[in-house]
């Protein structure tokens, strides 16, 4: 059931939303530049690797070593918008479409961060990645690496279709607070460096 509900919501919303997914693809050209789209190879089900798509929010980093290549330097108003109306996930409903992720489930974080996790965890890889999850409703960003690790372990182990459409439907206020996005300091979040982070 919970596949079904993927590929059905996944193709409508696609469907749906071409027309504002071309027109967020024209903005990023036109402020942005070429690619439109971001690709990163993050870790899916059971770890394994798949190539997550968004929307680009970044100036791309610098070739001169005197040019800034730092995060908060390379997001401009523009990519900053786009992050915290939660637009630039958008196209990861392909991802979800394809089967490489869900509609709700840990977020894909990182590659390097595989062997940083305790066993506990590493946990959070027995299901897909989601495009939202109980982390994503329940602080975010700001909430510190271990507290929103746990609560992907937690959805890991309580997880239903039930509990799927609660996070759904809590999703969406919640990007329309735009809260949670970044921490203070941070253009977008600290990185996770073990498990006592």
């Amino acid at each position: 059931m919970k596949r079904g509900l993927d590929l059905t919501v996944s193709a409508l919303a696609l469907v749906v939303l071409s027309p504002f997914l071309l027109i967020i693809g024209l903005l990023v050209w036109l402020r942005l530049g070429r690619p439109v789209l971001f690709k990163q190879e993050r870790p899916g089900l059971y770890g394994e690797p798949f190539t997550l798509i968004k929307f680009r929010t970044m100036r791309p980093a610098a070739v001169d070593p005197n040019i800034s290549s730092r995060d908060q330097d390379r997001l401009d108003p523009f990519g900053a918008r786009l992050r915290s109306t939660s637009f630039d996930e958008l196209p990861e409903l392909w991802n979800v479409l394809k089967g490489d992720m869900s509609l709700v489930g840990p977020r894909p974080l990182l590659m390097q961060y595989l062997p940083l996790y305790s066993e506990r965890q590493a946990r959070r890889h027995e299901v897909r990645p989601g495009v939202t999850g109980w982390a994503q409703i329940n602080g975010r960003n700001t909430t510190p690496w271990p507290e929103r690790l746990e609560m992907d372990v937690w959805y890991v182990d309580n997880r239903s279709l039930w509990l799927d459409l609660k996070i759904l439907a809590m999703t969406i206020p919640s990007a329309l607070r735009r809260s949670g996005i970044t921490q203070e300091g941070q253009a977008t979040v600290e990185y996770f460096t073990g498990s006592g982070s």
